[in-house]
């Protein structure tokens, strides 16, 4: 069952979900806007022979730069770059949230995986977009960027969330993929 914002304001004035910062402007028909914070990770210049290896968590460090405290978010032609929520979200055991972009910046040029908030996660969401188009797009942060669905479990969950991405603040670099 997806929540409606009625739903959702029980939720969040019960304090079974917590957001921080919160502002009811968030909360639209069916599912909550999170603003992107003035922080970015994005790929260094490797050079033509650097290899990537997903299962090497140094080499997945030496590849970002994280820059914060930024004006404007600048996404180059065909980039890939990790953004970050400005909210902080708390969800409860029985329910979760389905990530996706907002239709306007989709129509600009970008696109977002979806990414899942499981039942019982805490932290901000670190968003993977990619540029698109044939320029470069400018985004102010606080700008409203993703848009999240809730959706009710069927029931609480035996294992809540507390994997590698649990309490994340900020850009969260990828894990190395071990398995």
């Amino acid at each position: 069952m997806i929540l409606s914002d009625f739903d959702l304001m029980h939720i969040i004035n019960s304090k079974r979900m917590v957001i921080e910062p919160f502002s009811e402007e968030i909360v639209r028909e069916n599912g909550i806007d999170f603003r992107l914070a003035p922080e970015m990770g994005r790929h260094r210049q490797m050079g033509p022979d650097f290899v990537m290896d997903p299962s090497n968590e140094q080499v997945i460090n030496s590849s970002y730069e994280i820059q914060k405290n930024l004006d404007t978010l600048l996404i180059g032609p065909k980039e890939q770059v990790l953004f970050t929520t400005n909210e902080h979200i708390t969800v409860p055991d029985d329910v979760a949230g389905m990530v996706e972009l907002r239709s306007t910046w989709a129509r600009h040029g970008l696109s977002m995986p979806p990414t899942i908030i499981d039942a019982g996660f805490s932290g901000t969401v670190t968003l993977e977009v990619i540029n698109n188009a044939p320029y470069k797009i400018a985004i102010k942060p606080m700008s409203r960027f993703a848009h999240v669905i809730f959706i009710k479990t069927s029931s609480r969950v035996d294992k809540a969330y507390g994997g590698a991405y649990f309490g994340q603040r900020g850009v969260k670099l990828p894990k190395p993929i071990t398995d």
